[in-house]
């Protein structure tokens, strides 16, 4: 009798202890909402009024509200005169850049990924020097670096090539930095221990073991890697001289320099282009994120697996 009369006893106590331990949600903040729809604002908007004068008539870009389509749609028209203008010289552009960012910053991720993992895993005479160096390489603007660039690749006869826009794309010191930090965590030792263990050899394990478990801070340096390639300026404004081997920022910016000095009408079909080539040129990144995104993710482990 004692013991069936304590059961339920038992029961209520073990149902008080349950629900102790029970995490309590927290309500939705209101200030915190407004902030994210403020940022989320911030960042849309821009978009959506390229979008709206992109989609203008010449007439209608500066006699219509401007955060606001105009009476037509004129996007496709717009599109179709962009890549028709001057010889389809704005395809050319496109495809300049391309290259310089697919090639820039691919090799500058690969380059950045080999380089941290030596850094974090392998224990060599000046190793604290050459990080040290490569912090200090940081806090090194780009635009800094620029006019002496110009007067190395003179020497050696680079100026006014692809060349001169590669190489310096190749080098990314906060790539190296942000690979070094991560491959220090990312990569265990004891899988290294067990794979040389077993006779693999230094470059078969970070082919096979070290590379995929750097997965997600490749894909990190490369999207870094691949903005500021594609949004370089400086660099190429002045290594390039010829028209056909500059990237949609420069050429971007030569035409807008063509309808500050020309004619009213002239003006205005220039800023058509101008603003409808500024849409096209934001689709491959807004691409190359949604894409590359899924590879974010940390605490891979498939390269622990024995090939």
């Amino acid at each position: 009798m004692t013991a069936v009369a304590g059961a339920p006893a038992a029961t209520t106590a073990q149902r008080g202890t349950h629900r102790s331990t029970k995490p309590r949600r927290r309500g939705k903040s209101p200030v915190l909402t407004l902030i994210m729809l403020v940022m989320f604002g911030y960042a849309v908007l821009p978009l959506f009024w390229l979008l709206a004068n992109s989609s203008k008539t010449s007439a209608d870009l500066f006699s219509t509200f401007g955060l606001w389509f105009g009476g037509d749609f004129h996007l496709f028209a717009n599109i179709a005169d962009t890549l028709s203008y001057n010889n389809g010289i704005f395809l050319r552009w496109f495809g300049n850049t391309v290259l310089y960012s697919v090639v820039g910053a691919g090799g500058a991720a690969l380059l950045a990924t080999i380089g941290g993992y030596a850094l974090a895993k392998y224990d060599f005479p000046g190793r604290k020097l050459l990080f040290a160096v490569v912090l200090g390489a940081i806090s090194i603007p780009g635009t800094a670096l620029a006019v002496p660039t110009y007067l190395l690749f003179s020497q050696i006869g680079l100026v006014d090539t692809p060349w001169a826009v590669l190489i310096p794309s190749l080098c990314s010191p906060f790539g190296l930095y942000l690979m070094r930090v991560y491959a220090a965590d990312a990569v265990p030792d004891s899988i290294l221990e067990s794979a040389r263990i077993d006779g693999a050899g230094e470059f078969r394990i970070f082919r096979t073991i070290a590379l995929r478990l750097l997965a997600p801070g490749f894909v990190t340096v490369l999207l870094f890697s691949l903005v500021a390639t594609w949004n370089n300026y400086f660099l190429p404004l002045i290594v390039l001289n010829t028209p056909d081997w500059f990237p949609l920022t420069v050429g971007l910016n030569q035409w807008n320099a063509q309808a500050n000095s020309g004619t009213s009408g002239a003006v205005d079909a220039t800023y058509s282009l101008i603003l409808t080539g500024s849409l096209l040129s934001i689709v491959p990144l807004i691409i190359a994120f949604l894409v590359l995104q899924r590879f974010w993710q940390s605490g891979l482990a498939t390269g622990s697996v024995k090939q």
